[in-house]
């Protein structure tokens, strides 16, 4: 059975050789001191490798059931459901007033990880409550937020999104779920919603469902969609669980991967629900929760490479395979361990330097959210909302990739049920599909994002890489030669790839749109690009200052160079791709596919 331990080491040198997290200026961050970081994330790492890392292959094999309406979680998710309640871990980053720690999200987005990595089925019916319960108190009313936020940030009560129908995904206008209002202010809501994670399970005493739906008589396609919340259960006067709400489950649906957790067909027949945020706002509310979402789906994506990763440098210094092409090295052994050969050592490195790249970019991503939300900086915000596609759609796209590899690792027994590597795989496949789907994301990114707020955001961007380069050039010969060149250069590739769609794209949209998703990845590695060359400098510095743990220093800096030589050069393939335009893309008709 493969396992799991927490790496914690590389959080915290990110945390505070990197971002020097606790000499921010964002409130909060003062009391992230190494030894209060250090804390938080033993424990977290107790409970995850200990006891969700070992459910992980039950809740794969077991699944979930649905009997007489109710869907059973596999053996032993209840109790361990029960322990992360009991350490307050689904609200460590919520606000105190609803019994949240108030944590900033750049500890959150840590500590999530580790859940992510050791058990992701699990970690959703938690994951998805978060974004609900974010929802409500960005949209909510008081009213609204006394009565859901306190049990959902303990999670006694989960929570879920509702937005897929049978017949429409990504286009939300064509959705059928209706809402007719009553004399009481309350919504009767009818219509069929698919593919809801944690829809219906036997974890919690209540489940609130956001739902959207279009209010009868509003406007046609997005404008008139809103959002409302629908409890499983009605909730008194008092706080307490009343009465079964008009809401079911049709059924579970059989899918690739992510088999411990739930995902249901639900159907609302005349369901009461509330109206939340502003009536035919519902996308706007909908999407601080698709937001953080994305960003937490993104972090599913490093989650499961880095705990495919894991098993695969066990598997690789264990398995004796063959002699190294330049000798014995185990010549005490009938043969040496596969992790002497080049090519697994190649594949090896394309998985630690993308992990680690990703790790510093989602913990660099929200500490923007956190000075966005805790010191209303703009310009933080807006460079997020920026990176966000890039973030989902690159870190899910590469992340199963690295699983894959993971996976080969192990030749014909990582396609062996026994070895557990295969749930890894399959488990990151949704991560590229949900919360929107890659090639969204990458259509978000160039159709939209890049320009928002005329450029201002894609500009920062390119000023932090050229401020970058432009600070610590000259700090050796050799820093320039593996750091800030290839950083540059990658750099230049993707501004010659955002001139091209400024200089083709207004003429023929195909011809920005059909690169976009070569666009969203050469977006991607230049940000691991920055994030390498970030952390090779402090690596550096650590040693100039003499720190006691040398090899794990030189260690970071041999990662960073490979990733800077052997995976950001990348940016000129796809730089070639997106200068071809649209022609080749679109040349066939449809009845020739």
């Amino acid at each position: 059975m493969p396992t799991y331990t927490a790496p914690t080491k590389d959080i915290q040198f990110v945390l505070h050789d990197l971002l020097k997290v606790s000499e921010a200026k964002t409130p909060g961050y003062e009391d992230l001191e190494a030894d209060f970081t250090s804390a938080i994330l033993e424990e977290a790492g107790k409970l995850t490798s200990a006891v969700l890392a070992p459910l992980n292959a039950v809740g794969d094999k077991e699944g979930c059931r649905l009997e007489n309406g109710v869907v059973y979680t596999p053996t032993g998710f209840k109790a361990a459901f029960e322990q992360v309640k009991e350490g307050g871990w689904p609200g460590l980053d919520m606000p105190e007033q609803y019994g949240g720690q108030n944590m900033p999200a750049v500890i959150g987005s840590a500590v999530g990880e580790l859940f992510s990595a050791s058990n992701q089925a699990f970690t959703m019916y938690q994951g998805l409550t978060h974004g609900a319960a974010s929802a409500i108190l960005a949209h909510g009313t008081d009213a609204q937020k006394d009565t859901y936020l306190p049990n959902m940030v303990s999670c006694e009560w989960t929570g879920t999104m509702n937005l897929t129908e049978p017949h429409c995904g990504t286009d939300l206008g064509l959705m059928r779920t209706k809402a007719a209002p009553q004399a009481d202010g309350s919504y009767k809501i009818t219509g069929q919603k698919i593919f809801i994670s944690a829809g219906e399970h036997d974890m919690s005493n209540n489940i609130i469902h956001l739902v959207l739906a279009k209010i009868e008589g509003g406007p046609e396609g997005i404008a008139g969609v809103s959002l409302f919340i629908v409890p499983k259960f009605m909730v008194n006067d008092d706080g307490s669980v009343g009465a079964r709400n008009a809401v079911s489950v049709g059924s579970i649906e059989e899918k690739m991967g992510i088999h411990g957790n739930s995902t249901c067909v639900m159907n609302y027949d005349g369901a009461t629900g509330y109206l939340l945020g502003v009536e035919h706002k519902g996308m706007r509310a909908m999407f601080t929760m698709m937001n953080e979402a994305r960003l937490g789906v993104g972090m599913q994506g490093l989650a499961q490479a880095d705990v495919a990763y894991q098993n695969a440098v066990i598997y690789a210094n264990d398995r004796l395979q063959g002699r190294a092409v330049t000798g014995a090295e185990a010549p005490d052994k009938p043969a040496d361990p596969l992790i002497v050969h080049p090519d697994i050592r190649r594949s090896l490195m394309d998985q630690k330097s993308f992990i680690e790249g990703a790790r510093a970019f989602i913990l660099w991503g929200a500490t923007m959210i956190d000075a966005a939300h805790r010191s209303e900086d703009k310009d933080a915000d807006g460079l997020v909302s920026l990176l966000t596609p890039v973030i989902k759609g690159f870190l899910t796209d590469v992340g199963y990739d690295m699983t894959v590899k993971a996976q080969q690792v192990y030749g014909g027994h990582g396609y062996i049920e026994e070895w557990g590597m295969s749930q890894f795989t399959r488990d990151a496949r949704i991560a590229m599909i949900y919360e929107g789907a890659n090639g969204v994301q990458a259509l978000d990114l160039v159709g939209r994002k890049l320009a928002q707020d005329g450029g201002k955001h894609v500009m920062v961007f390119f000023d932090l890489v050229k401020n970058f380069c432009k600070d610590n050039a000259g700090v050796d010969a050799d820093f320039d030669k593996d750091f800030i060149e290839p950083l540059k250069a990658a750099s230049k590739d993707l501004q010659s790839a955002g001139m091209y769609f400024m200089q083709n794209g207004m003429k023929n949209p195909n011809h920005a749109l059909s690169g976009s998703n070569d666009f969203m990845h050469m977006f991607g590695h230049v940000c691991l690009g920055l994030m390498w060359a970030r952390m090779g400098l402090a690596a550096r510095t650590a040693l100039s200052n003499g720190a006691s743990d040398t090899a794990f220093y030189e260690t970071k800096l041999a990662t960073g160079r490979y990733y800077m030589a052997r995976q950001l050069p990348a940016t000129a393939l796809h730089l070639t791709r997106i200068q071809s335009g649209a022609d080749t893309v679109m040349a066939l008709d449809a009845a020739n596919f």
